[in-house]
């Protein structure tokens, strides 16, 4: 098992569910060598979860459902969405995390979209 800060981990369950989202293969299929127990954690979690993960996701956007949004954007959101109903860390952190993913791997813009719903979808929880 390889160890991972928990940014790189999220990052690898980000790449690994871009895959499953894209090719629709079996998350198992997916792996490369050694995955972080972290990784692995997170993309299972969201895998069997996605369908109720698109839900609050689509509820928490103004006419967007979540199959409409970018793959990256979506599972960005789908982990962040997963922390924050879990409470698997602070919101600060989930929100933060999920649009530093979402600049670095869309765009600024997706980043600002990623702020917005996360943090109606944390105001909801509450």
């Amino acid at each position: 098992m390889t160890v991972q800060t928990r940014r790189a981990a999220r990052r690898t369950a980000l790449f690994l569910l871009y895959q499953w989202d894209l090719t629709g293969q079996p998350l198992a299929a997916l792996y490369e060598g050694e995955v972080d127990d972290f990784a692995r954690d997170v993309a299972e979690a969201v895998a069997a979860r996605a369908e109720e993960l698109d839900t609050v996701i689509t509820d928490a956007t103004d006419g967007w459902t979540a199959d409409r949004l970018g793959v990256v954007e979506r599972n960005v959101l789908r982990i962040a969405t997963l922390e924050l109903l879990d409470r698997r860390v602070p919101q600060e952190v989930a929100i933060a995390e999920a649009v530093s993913l979402a600049k670095r791997y869309a765009s600024d813009e997706a980043g600002k979209l990623v702020n917005g719903v996360l943090g109606k979808i944390a105001r909801e929880t509450e």
